[in-house]
């Protein structure tokens, strides 16, 4: 099922991405064929296909094999932290990821009354002066993050609305000059039908 492209510290090549799902290859096999796919997306293509993905050629499951040396290529590239979206700015090598320990990563719930998730770090800083969790300090962090949030989805849903009018106006006067090629066409058959006739 591979790994989010927008997750790695620098561009990767485009041969560690999968064909299947557009991703950095995550365990890599090999077809037959020499083709390479993540496992994940692989092996149940495999079993209900029986067809490599590019269609050249019949595979099946037990056909598949490890790419050890592109797998180590892969596990040395450079990625963000799982909780980055929870405010961990740490890459680390792949092959390092399990073993990060992080402190924005999730460690329960609040039962002080905002339920809201507890990190690691508000656990671990409890007698850290601005340390461990407070409820209204959170709910307004949250609250603020979420104005943020909508503000960029208010920004985003204007832009595509700006989009699709004018799309709207390009398939309105395209449909207005087929209507009068159209008409100009009937005309011009009745011209000659008429011509026919007579």
């Amino acid at each position: 099922m591979g790994f989010d492209l927008d997750r790695f510290a620098e561009p990767v090549d485009p041969d560690l991405k999968c064909k299947l799902c557009s991703k950095v290859l995550e365990e890599p096999l090999s077809t037959p064929c020499g083709h390479v796919f993540c496992a994940g997306c692989l092996l149940p293509w495999a079993v209900q296909r029986r067809l490599c993905p590019l269609q050249c050629q019949p595979i099946s499951a037990k056909e598949l094999h490890q790419v050890l040396p592109l797998r180590s290529l892969i596990q040395k590239l450079e990625i963000k932290c799982d909780y980055s979206p929870r405010g961990c700015g740490r890459t680390v090598r792949l092959h390092q990821l399990a073993a990060h320990s992080c402190e924005h990563r999730p460690a329960g719930i609040c039962q002080q009354g905002c339920g809201l998730v507890l990190l690691q770090r508000d656990l671990a800083g409890g007698a850290q002066p601005g340390g461990g969790h407070c409820c209204l300090r959170a709910l307004r962090s949250q609250n603020s993050s979420l104005q943020g949030q909508r503000a960029s989805l208010e920004q985003e849903l204007k832009r595509q609305a700006l989009k699709w009018s004018k799309r709207e106006k390009s398939l309105l006067a395209q449909l207005a000059a087929l209507q009068s090629e159209v008409q100009l066409t009937a005309l011009r058959y009745q011209v000659k039908f008429n011509q026919y006739m007579s």
